[in-house]
């Protein structure tokens, strides 16, 4: 972990939301961020409330509020809000924090369409405030590892990348996320597909064009559990994506294939496991670290003995918070930009279309 190092007084964040995100990613995140503190939580159920006091660094009790508006009448003692809420809920509260004068980081997706997307890009540059979307699989170890293969030339031309987000759930768990409801923003479309189309692009530039398939496969669920992505970048590399929950045998995480050599990755990377277990990460110990029966391969079938392992980087999700302290201390670039969400919005709205037979 690259951490930033300052003795300034700590930048005080206010957390929109307590539930999975909130919980799991972002608090730990912040808390665990130098220069950063977690000041507020909003959240209306009293248990979150109760572990949300608890969620901040070691000896610092949380402010808990039941309300939005709550947190936005006190905006004065805050430097940043995150919003962490359900996803038809992030361009309204989004808009709420500029209007107040707050720098935002927004849990992905940043909006339901491109447009609402840029329109919040717009907002926030006229204001001079940061907006940054949370796509923290950026920074998994399987991307890191692939992108630094790229950057050595490692596989080639590329041809093909195949990117999966699989998983086996064959019983439904009920919320929002599986509504079919147009305004719940759900199904995995625009949940997993957020991750893997923003690796796609940020891999490999713009999108010329779009195939897609989005099925409804478990019985009583309203929103598509099993999707299929097929991007054509401008610059002539295919990505073909998956998502799924149902999965009953996963393939490979990363598949891609280049004109000298093809990287193959199975598995998640850890980082998720590790929160969701309650593990943070602490400046100068192991984080991310992946066992190496789980490194992927680089090289060719033939010859005999093309074939080596490759040892995965270490994934480094506190690298997002500690780009977004730099940016609000230093002025330099946001982690992701809106409008790299907006591009990658554009592709999941067009994806949505033409599986609907648009």
């Amino acid at each position: 972990m690259n951490r930033m190092d300052t003795t300034a007084t700590p930048l005080r964040v206010g957390l929109l939301g307590f539930g999975l995100a909130g919980s799991v990613f972002h608090a730990p995140l912040i808390a665990t961020t130098p220069g950063l503190v977690l000041d507020t939580v909003v959240t209306s159920d009293p248990e979150r409330r109760k572990r949300a006091r608890e969620a901040g660094a070691p000896g610092d009790e949380v402010r808990t509020v039941a309300s939005a508006d709550e947190l936005f009448a006190d905006a004065d003692r805050l430097d940043l809000v995150v919003v962490a809420t359900p996803n038809r809920t992030h361009v309204p509260l989004t808009h709420r924090a500029l209007d107040a004068g707050l720098p935002v980081v927004v849990d992905k997706p940043l909006a339901p369409t491109g447009a609402e997307a840029r329109e919040l890009a717009a907002k926030a540059e006229s204001r001079g405030l940061l907006l940054a979307p949370f796509q923290n699989r950026r920074w998994d170890n399987d991307f890191l590892t692939l992108r630094s293969l790229l950057a050595e030339d490692a596989l080639g031309e590329v041809f093909r990348f195949e990117s999966r987000f699989e998983r086996w759930r064959p019983r439904l768990k009920g919320g929002w996320r599986e509504s079919g409801d147009p305004e719940e923003v759900g199904g995995l479309l625009y949940d997993l597909g957020s991750h893997v189309v923003d690796q796609a692009l940020t891999l490999f530039g713009p999108a010329a064009s779009v195939y897609a398939e989005s099925d409804v496969r478990r019985a009583g669920a309203a929103a598509d559990d099993d999707t299929f992505i097929a991007i054509t970048h401008e610059n002539g590399v295919r990505s073909h994506l998956w998502m799924s929950a149902t999965a009953a045998q996963l393939g490979p995480r990363f598949r891609v294939l280049g004109s000298r050599a093809a990287y193959v990755k199975y598995g998640l990377d850890p980082q998720e496991s590790a929160l969701r277990g309650g593990a943070r990460p602490v400046e100068g110990a192991p984080w991310g670290v992946e066992p190496e029966d789980s490194w992927g391969t680089l090289g060719a079938q033939d010859p005999p003995g093309a074939l080596r392992t490759v040892p995965t980087l270490d994934g480094d999700y506190p690298a997002f918070y500690d780009a977004v302290a730099g940016a609000l201390r230093e002025g330099t670039p946001p982690p992701v930009t809106a409008h790299e969400a907006a591009a990658a919005l554009q592709v999941l709205e067009t994806a949505r279309s033409f599986a609907r037979g648009g």
